[in-house]
């Protein structure tokens, strides 16, 4: 099966793209690199995934985790997903174990089943990056706290 796409037709980091984009209410990767434009024809799925990231800190996110499923009957890619999954860690700055990866066929029935596609879900967790830049002046006060108190546990009434 060739795949067939105005990228490289990298159908897992295209649905990595965006989900991040989407956790990030940034749009999708079509807006970002639109098919309409020249340059982004062939452009490496590497290239505009690293670009989701760096659109997504700069717009106060930090990437929790990702978690994709990719359904194709071919290839086969338990022999690839640790590998698969590295890529997908360096490549969002995250630890391998941050980033799941699950591969599905379809056994044979429907479009993934027939061979006649390869298709890709992702979820991503964003959490928000507070910078002490970004508070200042915003009406926000920003206080360190010190230790916490030594809190000692209820003692339970003891049974007659």
């Amino acid at each position: 099966m060739e795949l067939v796409g105005h990228s490289d037709a990298d159908v897992l980091l295209h649905a990595v793209t965006d989900a991040l984009l989407g956790a990030a209410a940034l749009g999708d990767i079509g807006e970002m690199f639109p098919d309409t434009d020249p340059a982004n024809r062939g452009r490496s799925s590497i290239e505009m995934l690293a670009a989701a990231r760096d659109a997504v800190t700069a717009a106060g996110w930090q990437i929790g985790n990702v978690d994709c499923i990719v359904f194709a009957e071919r290839p086969k890619l338990q022999p690839h997903k640790q590998a698969i999954r590295r890529v997908l860690a360096e490549t969002l700055g995250l630890a391998i174990d941050q980033v799941g990866l699950q591969a599905k066929t379809g056994e044979g029935v429907g479009e993934v089943g027939r061979e006649e596609v390869v298709a890709a879900q992702c979820v991503a967790l964003l959490e928000s990056i507070v910078r002490q830049d970004s508070i200042q002046g915003s009406g926000f006060r920003v206080q360190e706290c010190g230790q916490t108190p030594n809190l000692k546990p209820r003692t339970q009434n003891p049974e007659p």
